[in-house]
Formats: C-alpha cells, structure tokens, sequence
C-alpha cells in the first residue's frame, strides 16, 4: 500500500538515495530542505518544503498528513563548533519526532551512528568491550557528534514511550558510494590502522536506502529500536580475527569470526527488516 513518507535531509548523500528509492516503490515523497540543499533533491519527489529542522512551523508543515517520517538532516560529523553541532542534531531530532507523533504519524526512522559507541572519534584509541558489537553495547562518546547520537537515541525512546509509535534509529557507518568505498578500501589495505576506530565497517549508500525503505514498509512492534546496518563484512582484506587480535586484543571475542564478518551484529537488523546489504565494495550479489 503506498504511503506519504516525509524525509528530512532529502538534498544528502543518504537522503537522495533514499528519496528515489521510496519514490520508485511507489510512495508519496515530501521533502524537507533548506534552501541551499534544494538543488540536490532528486526528480520523483512530489512536495519539497523548504526549512529547517529546528524550526516547528516548517516542521509542522512537512510531516502534515503524513504516515511515516525519516529523519536524515543533521549535521554528520564533529565538525566545526562542537555547540553548533550538538545544538544543531539533538534540536532538530527532538523537534521533528516530537512533532511529527503529536501530529498523528505512527512510523518514525531516524539517522544515529555507531559514533555514539565511542569509538570513532575519540581523543586516543579506544576498544570494544566485545565483538560482534550489538545494540546493547554500552555508548560512551567522547565528543559532540557521538553526543548527539546519543541523545537523539534517548528522544526516540522517549517519543516511543509517550505516543506509542515505533521509533527506529539506524547506527550507520561509513556510508558512501561505490567509488568512494574503493578508495577508503585501498587506504586500509595499505594500512588497516585506518580503519581500526570503526571496526572496518562500512555501507553503501544504495543499501542504505533499501534499509531505509524496508523501515517504511515492514510491519514492526510498537517500541524504540536502535539497529546497527552495516555491510556483512569489513573493508581490510584481513581476517576478522587477525584485525581483533592486532588492533583490539582486550576486545571479548563472543561468536565466532569467520573470514572477513563484520565486528558489528547484523541480526536485528535482518529479524526486524528483513535487511542484509547487497552492495558489497560497490559490486551487487555478496
């Protein structure tokens, strides 16, 4: 059954992408941009609402009508002034959700990051406690990106708690296109240190929007779900084990790791969305 999906952030990276995927489902697209990012919206969209996430009123507007919502306009990454960029996502998630299940919608999908382990963008090297990393990892950032992700975490339970919609919070990784995963790869397999702060994980963008897709359309519970959505393997050409041994030696090792598996779990993300990634290092099938 088609539905209106109104996607935040549409002009993105992951955002185009997701755009053009819903809209070649056969659902309705309303997008809300700013201005500056209007250019980048892709054709299929039907209604682009111009505005900024942190504003209500251009809020309201957008998620009108609406039946699911997928929140993608934040900034994504520390950069620039720490205050602007925790103000910027943690206001801008509170002020979509909060508004969009006030105003009736019951599907709400928004960006974390599996920044807010801490382990990314640290101040020093930092481990897991184990691998594969699942949901229920303790988040310990250190800076004002894992920060927010963190918070816009607990603004989507709370959401889910007060109306009683279901709230899915994506822990992305590196989430690029093909040509730009090549690259990074080669950079790992010259040296896997690299790599090492984000266990290797890494996303194409065209399976970010098929997960982005599959949570508009699957049926799922009531409730907060943070979801890792990771490519079901790394970009080192090494084992999994050889990079755990070398890199992360204090990290519990859980399950086994065979060959290349991702250090991340993947299981929720496959029982709640029916999702594995099939672009693996841009070619299709993995």
């Amino acid at each position: 059954m088609a539905v209106l999906v109104m996607i935040t952030g549409a002009g993105g990276r992951i955002g185009a992408a997701a755009s053009a995927a819903v809209a070649a489902a056969g659902h309705e697209v309303r997008a809300l941009v700013r201005e500056e990012d209007a250019p980048g919206v892709p054709g299929g969209v039907g209604e682009v609402v111009l505005g900024d996430v942190t504003d209500p009123a251009a809020v309201l507007r957008a998620v009108h009508g609406a039946d699911a919502v997928v929140h993608l306009g934040a900034i994504p990454a520390p950069r620039g002034e720490p205050i602007e960029v925790f103000s910027n996502n943690v206001v801008g998630t509170f002020t979509v959700l909060d508004l969009a299940a006030r105003s009736g919608v019951r599907r709400l999908i928004h960006a974390s990051s599996l920044s807010a382990l801490g382990l990314a963008w640290a101040d020093g090297a930092r481990s897991p406690d184990y691998v594969p990393v699942d949901e229920e990892h303790p988040l310990r950032p250190e800076e004002c990106y894992g920060l927010s992700k963190q918070v816009d975490e607990q603004t989507g339970a709370m959401v889910a708690r007060r109306y009683g919609c279901t709230v899915l919070a994506y822990r992305f990784p590196f989430t690029a296109t093909a040509a730009a995963i090549a690259a990074r790869a080669a950079l790992v397999a010259d040296d896997p240190t690299e790599g090492s702060r984000e266990l290797w994980a890494y996303l194409d963008v065209r399976d970010a929007a098929s997960a982005l897709l599959a949570g508009v359309e699957r049926r799922i519970e009531a409730g907060f779900h943070a979801i890792n959505v990771v490519m079901a393997d790394t970009l080192s050409p090494l084992t999994s084990t050889e990079l755990v041994a070398r890199f992360h030696p204090r990290a519990e090792v859980r399950s086994a790791l065979s060959g290349r598996a991702p250090l991340f779990s993947t299981e929720r993300a496959e029982h709640l969305l029916g999702f594995r990634a099939a672009w693996q290092r841009g070619v299709p099938g993995a």
